[in-house]
């Protein structure tokens, strides 16, 4: 695996891959070459099966505070057809769908807020554990986009269930820890001072499962989650957002466009 990253931190210990955000000057926002970096990692326990754990935490005062928007804007101008759009909605898709597939159990370390594509990077993790006073949003209907990251929709509606997700999308609330737990967007929430305990707790007993039992039944249960999200629509999340980007462009450039 390269060391060469310059958005990430990354250590090996054994069997395990601890993985750190490590932008915190912008919040850790989710940029192409933080996608890029965390391909890279997934790919390589992907192709390392002895890997039994890779853990997702971040350094500074927020997991993360989203994608990078103005990256989105970039694309935008520089090809006003949406297809860098496009690319990049692909590789957010790669990025989360690698994570939930993975051989290796995914555990997510949550601090500070995670919001927007920060929220999608966690939850698609097997296990979540966040200090208490971690905050969560999901923004995206507030900033003129749909909710459409890596299928980061789908799987919210299969983790807290849709009348939940529909209430936090609408209207945009942001949610604490205790929320979090209760939506099982978290499964554990703690003092942030007792998080790496948490984490420790979980990590320890996975080294003693077998081998081939765990990567077994973590197989089992990507593909029972497969199956519960055959009919979503997150192929469609680069349409989508190169759509609703092309129609803001449209409205702050050139006045609102006009109708057939």
């Amino acid at each position: 695996m390269s060391s060469d990253f310059t958005s990430l931190l990354v250590k090996r210990e054994g069997a395990v891959v601890s993985v750190h955000l490590n932008t915190p000057h912008n919040g850790n926002l989710v940029t192409e070459e933080v996608l890029d970096e965390l391909l890279s990692v997934l790919e390589f326990t992907h192709d390392h099966p002895e890997i039994r754990v890779l853990t997702l935490a971040a350094t500074g005062e927020d997991f993360c505070i989203g994608a990078d928007r103005s990256e989105f804007d970039r694309l935008m101008a520089q090809d006003p057809t949406g297809a860098g759009m496009r690319a990049l909605s692909s590789k957010t898709r790669r990025v989360c769908d690698s994570l939930a597939s993975t051989s290796a159990v995914t555990i997510a370390r949550v601090h500070g807020r995670a919001i927007g594509a920060g929220l999608a990077l966690a939850v698609f993790c097997d296990l979540r554990a966040g200090a208490d006073t971690s905050r969560f949003r999901l923004p995206e209907l507030a900033v003129g986009l749909p909710v459409a990251w890596g299928g980061a929709l789908p799987r919210m509606l299969q983790e807290s269930g849709a009348a939940r997700t529909r209430e936090l999308i609408l209207t945009g609330e942001g949610f604490d820890a205790a929320t979090a737990r209760e939506l099982s967007v978290l499964h554990k929430v703690v003092p942030e001072a007792e998080l790496d305990g948490v984490i420790d707790a979980w990590v320890r007993p996975l080294l003693r499962r077998p081998g081939t039992a765990l990567r077994t039944t973590k197989a089992i249960l990507s593909a029972y989650s497969s199956v519960a999200r055959l009919t979503d629509g997150n192929l469609l999340d680069g349409e989508l957002l190169a759509g609703a980007l092309a129609a803001h462009r449209a409205q702050t450039e050139g006045g609102a466009p006009g109708h057939l």
